[in-house]
């Protein structure tokens, strides 16, 4: 009897089809196929090296594993979680990720802390994701930065503190204040009152933080720009700093660097010195768009752990990969 070449492409396709699609056993292979059991399995060892089979293993949890190794190894983060999100009929992206940002804060989470939030359709989802089976003792959640009224209700850092506090048994404390104003002036007069001042020390006091991360083009990011109605000159001025990304409403550039003007100066929130300070910051995106802010935050430090969707993980290794650097500009 002669026996099958066990590297001929037909054979392999063969055999893999017979053993993994239809669920035969190695010796069943190889009499459909005419050949030895031992024969049977270095054809399926070599159908995985060309690339004729692929196995790909699936989190229960939803999650890309391989992607988080490499993301953390890369960047050295202390916690990582990618969303699968392919071949998932009717599930949102911005959906999986909010539901994997819920598990890590529950995760995290203990009696006594203080947990601050930005704002953004990600933490929307993480906050409506979020269902604890126990109340925490002492638990407080509190705004690092100030209302948009640009931005829809439903994805304003209040309505977020307010809502993910009512989810966990929380108390909670609203920072009573815009986060862009029209002059400097009017913010450091904002600051010097004392419950506004009161606010933002609890914010930077904070244990952990949940921060949505943008580009100065997309959603909010550009929505914070525009309620500033910066004039000719000051925006050409910001746009020539080459802003990547922002969190928090605070903008820096591809290498995390962070951004100085008349942008920052007409925010009400924490610096981005001050988020530094904060022992974990945990950074929340989907979609590629946000690639540019993300490789910033991880570049710059800014955060300390990861959630994103499958796709951004992917773009965001190989931008890195790359060298990719470039800020960007409508």
């Amino acid at each position: 009897m002669t026996m099958p070449n066990p590297r001929d492409p037909s054979m392999l396709l063969a055999a893999a089809r017979l053993y993994y699609q239809q669920g035969r056993s190695q010796a069943e292979v190889a009499t459909a196929l005419g050949t030895s059991r031992s024969n049977v399995s270095r054809m399926l060892t070599e159908a995985l090296r060309q690339s004729i089979v692929e196995i790909r293993i699936n989190d229960p949890e939803g999650r890309v594993n391989e992607l988080e190794d490499e993301l953390r190894t890369t960047f050295g983060l202390r916690e990582v979680r990618v969303a699968h999100t392919r071949n998932i009929p009717g599930l949102r992206v911005e959906d999986a990720v909010g539901s994997q940002a819920a598990r890590l804060l529950l995760d995290e989470l203990r009696d006594s802390m203080t947990v601050a939030l930005s704002w953004g359709h990600a933490l929307q989802a993480m906050v409506y994701a979020t269902t604890a089976e126990h109340e925490f003792h002492r638990l407080t959640l509190v705004q690092l930065v100030g209302g948009l009224s640009s931005i829809s209700n439903e994805i304003s850092g209040q309505e977020l503190v307010r809502e993910l506090a009512l989810r966990l048994g929380a108390e909670y404390r609203f920072l009573h204040a815009p986060a862009t104003l029209e002059s400097v002036t009017s913010r450091d007069a904002l600051l010097a009152e004392s419950s506004i001042g009161a606010a933002l020390d609890d914010a930077n006091r904070a244990d952990m933080a949940f921060i949505g991360i943008g580009t100065p083009t997309h959603g909010s990011s550009a929505a914070i720009l525009d309620s500033l109605n910066l004039d000719r000159a000051e925006a050409d001025a910001f746009w020539a700093q080459e802003p990547a990304g922002d969190v928090a409403a605070r903008y820096y550039t591809a290498q995390g660097t962070p951004l100085h003007g008349v942008v920052e100066d007409r925010v009400l929130g924490v610096s981005l010195a001050g988020l530094l300070e904060i022992p974990n910051v945990v950074g929340v995106a989907s979609g590629r768009a946000k690639t540019p802010g993300v490789l910033g935050a991880l570049r710059g430090r800014i955060i300390d752990s990861l959630v994103c969707d499958e796709a951004l993980a992917r773009s965001v290794l190989s931008a890195a990969g790359s060298g990719t650097t470039e800020g960007t500009r409508p």
